[in-house]
């Protein structure tokens, strides 16, 4: 089964060469058949050339160039629309994910034939290594907000790494979110419509290059909609969009 990486990058060019590198030699050491895609998002700095240098060393990388408006659910959307793979995991570009955590996830799709795996952090097994405290508490506070809405036992819907199968991604679709709370819409979907889904430990270690692109306060309310949304589907669309 071929892998898909899907990576959004803008403004990236001191992250990415290790990400890359990274996620290649994890992924070729233990044989999967992979790309790893990259959306360049209207970067204006060395994002592209870096992407150009690299694909002559890196086999399987490939890129686009999203079109503006730019922004993160943008630039997912549009790596939705020009993956490969079999299955495409979402993966930041700033080194944030670990490319051993991507292997187990992998594993676990193909052996439990799962339409999903998602990620927790705050989970046995899972860490997060130098969170900002103030980014923490809002995010431990929105997801309990999104368990009690939804009755979930996973607790990081709003973690952006995450594994879908070919088939999961098109029955998702159209997806309506052009920035970070795509990384909502997506796994309450798979929830909401019934697929399958497991989530493991995964560990998270904050940037140490370059500018985070997560702002809160100008995501609140787009959280907010997409939930809602969700939520709205979930009692009131009468099974209309089940798996």
């Amino acid at each position: 089964m071929k892998l898909s990486v899907l990576i959004p990058a803008h403004n990236e060019e001191e992250s990415l060469p290790g990400t890359l590198k990274n996620l290649y030699s994890a992924l070729s050491e233990k044989g999967i058949s992979h790309e790893i895609l990259v959306v360049n998002d209207n970067s204006t700095d060395g994002t592209e050339k870096i992407l150009l240098d690299l694909k002559n060393s890196l086999p399987g990388l490939v890129y686009v160039n999203n079109q503006p408006p730019n922004g993160f659910g943008n630039a997912i959307r549009c790596g939705l629309e020009n993956y490969s793979g079999d299955c495409v995991a979402i993966v930041m570009a700033d080194g944030s994910d670990d490319p051993m955590d991507l292997l187990a996830f992998y594993k676990t799709m193909v052996e439990g034939n799962y339409d999903a795996v998602f990620g927790s952090r705050f989970i046995k097994g899972g860490t997060t290594y130098d969170y900002p405290k103030v980014k923490l508490i809002v995010n431990r506070l929105a997801n309990l907000f999104i368990r009690s809405l939804f009755g979930l036992k996973y607790n990081d819907v709003t973690n952006a790494f995450k594994l879908y199968r070919r088939n999961t991604i098109d029955g998702l679709k159209p997806l309506l979110s052009p920035h970070f709370n795509l990384t909502v819409e997506l796994p309450l979907k798979v929830i909401v419509r019934k697929y399958s889904y497991t989530w493991l430990p995964n560990s998270w270690t904050n940037r140490t290059k370059g500018q985070s692109k997560l702002k809160i306060k100008e995501m609140g309310s787009r959280y907010l909609f997409v939930v809602l949304y969700c939520l709205i589907e979930k009692y009131f669309s009468r099974g209309d969009y089940l798996k």
